[in-house]
């Protein structure tokens, strides 16, 4: 119930894609008490027809959340005094909404990657300093139990001071050939996975560290996906997009929007107010982004990490080790332990941001390998929910009543933990495009 002696923060959110279901249905559901959601703003029409569908039942008796066209963003803020911001847009239009958000007095939340090159960056620090309003980074995994309970056992002590981290990131057949069906495919667009995907885990490895990147070097490029790899090994088939494609029928690596409500809604049946295609043949020309990548970080701290990146494996985790003075923390986090084709999806929902991607169970083990004693696992109970659990923990910090003490580990991220996590994947991309490391510093003074 609405409490007539709080004032509701009043909110927009801007980019309407299925990632933005997310923060909608809290805005209007769990945390309607203190928020109200004022305004949407995207390039579709359609698409902010089709949430205000969904919300209606949440919103019994209430008009449709008003909708603006991109070039209507500002008079969206001063029409519907918008106090907060939620940018779920394109990644390289971050910045824009970022920016023009703070100068009209609002404060903001963030999809990541905060943005996608370091000028954008300079440009959203410059302003979140100019106006003094406040800018939040959505990392759901600093919210995960699991990796929680990594930086709660880094910080005992209990394998002493940390020299080398080794993260390696698989993502399946079915999630990371996603990337390649849509406009994450150009870098332009997301500044590729080392930007998109991996400043989650960027970000992680700063926040488990407490250290900032220094110094980077990166090796990597398309190895599976992209015409010429799909022509190589017998794998492309001549459709541009698997819509209406007789090509695409059969093919594994083909998405059928047509079979999932959410993607037909929000996607081929918005084709025809801006024409972009949801669908794209993994193997067709014009992807700019990499595949497979390797980066080695070496950080403030003196710790090194080793990342390695695949977004085409059967199986989809990652396994995370700490090496340490007094001994080696190991994370083992299996997602799915094998996928079915996503032509054979039966609702789509395996290829959605967040959801699960793959059809059978998997596991989690966090284990403690102290010298000469005894391993030790230790127990966490995996959260329920998008991110293991940490999108409904995000949400209650973004959305829900600040209780004392509900922030211990720091997982709150600000502008500057957005520019932290973004350099590491900005320097890596230098890196790729000279073959020399790079220092952050040269890049983005965080």
């Amino acid at each position: 119930m609405q409490d007539p002696t709080v004032r509701r923060r009043r909110c927009a959110v801007v980019g309407l894609g299925a990632r933005a279901q997310l923060f909608t249905r809290a805005l209007v559901g769990e945390y309607a008490d203190r928020m109200e959601l004022v305004g949407f703003c995207d390039v579709n029409a359609h698409r902010m027809a089709v949430h205000n569908g969904w919300l209606a039942d949440a919103r019994p008796g209430q008009p449709p959340v008003p909708a603006y066209g991109q070039d209507e963003f500002g008079e969206m803020l001063r029409r519907e005094r918008v106090d907060l911001v939620v940018v779920c847009s394109v990644d390289r239009t971050h910045d824009r909404y970022i920016v023009e958000a703070l100068e009209a007095g609002c404060d903001v939340v963030t999809e990541k990657p905060m943005t996608t090159d370091a000028d954008r960056a300079r440009r959203i620090l410059e302003a979140q300093r100019r106006t003094g309003r406040e800018v939040r980074v959505a990392f759901n995994y600093r919210y995960n139990p699991v990796h929680a309970a990594v930086r709660e056992t880094l910080a005992s002590g209990a394998i002493g001071e940390v020299g080398s981290v080794h993260f390696e990131w698989l993502l399946d057949l079915r999630h990371g050939a996603d990337y390649f069906r849509r406009w994450h495919r150009e870098k332009a667009n997301s500044g590729g996975l080392l930007v998109h995907k991996a400043t989650h885990h960027f970000d992680l490895v700063n926040w488990w560290l407490d250290s900032t990147p220094r110094t980077v070097f990166a090796q990597g490029g398309l190895f599976f996906y992209g015409d010429t790899n799909g022509q190589r090994r017998g794998l492309a088939r001549d459709y541009p997009r698997a819509h209406g494609a007789p090509a695409a029928e059969g093919d594994p690596f083909a998405v059928r929007l047509a079979d999932s409500e959410v993607l037909k809604a929000l996607y081929l049946d918005a084709e025809g107010e801006d024409g972009y295609h949801r669908d794209q043949n993994v193997f067709a020309p014009g992807v700019t982004i990499e595949d497979d990548m390797a980066v080695l970080v070496r950080y403030a701290s003196g710790a090194t990490l080793t990342y390695h990146l695949t977004a085409y494996a059967p199986w989809e985790g990652y396994r995370i080790a700490f090496n340490g003075s007094r001994g080696r923390l190991e994370l083992l986090v299996e997602e799915s332990t094998w996928t079915r084709p996503a032509a054979r999806a039966a609702s789509g929902s395996a290829v959605m941001h967040g959801a699960a991607v793959g059809d059978t169970a998997g596991r989690t083990e966090l284990l403690v390998r102290p010298f000469w004693a005894e391993p030790r696992e230790v127990k966490v109970a995996t959260g329920e929910g998008g991110h293991g659990g940490g999108d409904v923990r995000m949400l209650a910090d973004l959305f829900g009543t600040p209780k004392a003490g509900d922030d211990a580990l720091g997982r709150a991220a600000d502008a500057a933990d957005g520019a932290r996590s973004l350099v590491t994947g900005l320097a890596a991309n230098q890196s790729l495009a000279t073959g020399l490391p790079v220092h952050t510093r040269d890049l983005l003074a965080v």
